[in-house]
């Protein structure tokens, strides 16, 4: 199996998803986060904040909002058996907040393997931006993907 290069550049097609309290409440619950300042409009307005604001990590759960969840992997021709989350990076450029819209455009850029082509890394970088087109966040992830027939070399 090999990954085809030419996919280097891929853009998928862009999504909108709305921060939700209730979304927040949840992910600070899984994640154990338990600063009022993500669950409480006074405690945030306390520490400053216009409104509830978004825990760091909390990116991950709007990108997974993509109604074309598993895009990348039909992209890649890839069985989800096969693959393993890398590495994600987040860049944080602007405070987001419960009510906004975040909009996320997803885009492959690069498709490297190791070990004689038995593991492939396929780098995704996401832009995250809000409602009036300021940029957010970018995310930069890699997807690991295990040749099955790299062992036979």
């Amino acid at each position: 199996m090999q990954l085809d290069k030419a996919l280097i550049g891929h853009t998928f097609k862009a999504f909108t998803t709305t921060v939700e309290a209730g979304k927040v409440r949840l992910f600070c619950k899984a994640i154990g986060e338990e600063n009022p300042i993500y669950t409480d409009p006074a405690a945030a307005k306390a520490a400053g904040h216009p409104g509830i604001p978004v825990p760091p990590t909390f990116f991950t759960a709007l990108t997974n909002d993509d109604p074309d969840k598993g895009g990348l992997l039909r992209l890649l021709k890839v069985d989800i058996g096969l693959i393993l989350h890398g590495e994600q990076h987040y860049e944080y450029l602007a405070p987001v907040h419960v009510g906004d819209r975040v909009t996320c455009q997803q885009k492959v850029v690069d498709i490297y393997d190791k070990k004689g082509g038995a593991l492939w890394f396929v780098v995704s970088e996401t832009e995250l931006k809000d409602q009036t087109g300021k940029p957010v966040a970018k995310a930069r992830g890699i997807t690991v993907v295990r040749n099955p027939d790299g062992a036979k070399k």
